[in-house]
Formats: C-alpha cells, sequence, structure tokens
C-alpha cells in the first residue's frame, strides 16, 4: 500500500534548480510586463518635467490648468491659472504638458 522509502527517494530526485525553475520564470514575467515599463514611464516624464519652460500650457495632478509663467527653480514653477492669478507649483506634481513653446532661435 505505502511506496518504499527507496521509491520516495526517487521521487525528488530532479535537484534543488529545476524546482527554483517556476520561480526564475515569474520573476521575469514580472520584470518584462511591470517594473520594465514602470521605469520608462518614470524616465519620460522626468525628462518631460526637466524640459519645462515659461509658455508652456500644463495639467497638474489636481486637474488645473495653467501657463508657466517663470521656472523658479530645480522643485518648483509659477503657473498662472487665470488672468493675474499666479501659483507656485511643484515640478513633480505637472502630469501632463498640452502645449510645448518653442525656444526663441
Amino acid at each position: 500500500m505505502f511506496a518504499t522509502p527507496a521509491y520516495a527517494q526517487a521521487a525528488g530526485a530532479g535537484g534543488a534548480f529545476t524546482s527554483f525553475i517556476p520561480l526564475i520564470l515569474i520573476f521575469a514575467i514580472m520584470y518584462f510586463l511591470l517594473i520594465r515599463p514602470q521605469q520608462k514611464k518614470v524616465k519620460e516624464h522626468k525628462k518631460m518635467v526637466e524640459a519645462l519652460r515659461r509658455g508652456d500650457q500644463i495639467v497638474t495632478q489636481g486637474g488645473l490648468i495653467g501657463k508657466v509663467t517663470k521656472v523658479v527653480d530645480d522643485n518648483e514653477v509659477k503657473v498662472e491659472i487665470a488672468t493675474g492669478t499666479e501659483v507656485r507649483v511643484v515640478r513633480h506634481t505637472i502630469q501632463q504638458v498640452l502645449t510645448k513653446t518653442e525656444p526663441a532661435s
């Protein structure tokens, strides 16, 4: 009825490496489907934020639409959201650039 010890020992003869193959495959799939695209998206957002300049029309993560009037420093820009109304916005909260101004020649 029960397997003898010799049969039980022979069942696990695949080795330790073969038991890790599914784990390695799962990690590889997760890397290509989740981690790598997210890193690419972050890199593109960083590039977009660094390229901000005066006159760009932007959308913040809070949904405010405005025009960049002044780039204060590496972390902050001034945005005009209405005529005569300027707010200071942290650069990394800018979600999208609607219209891009061309550099002066």
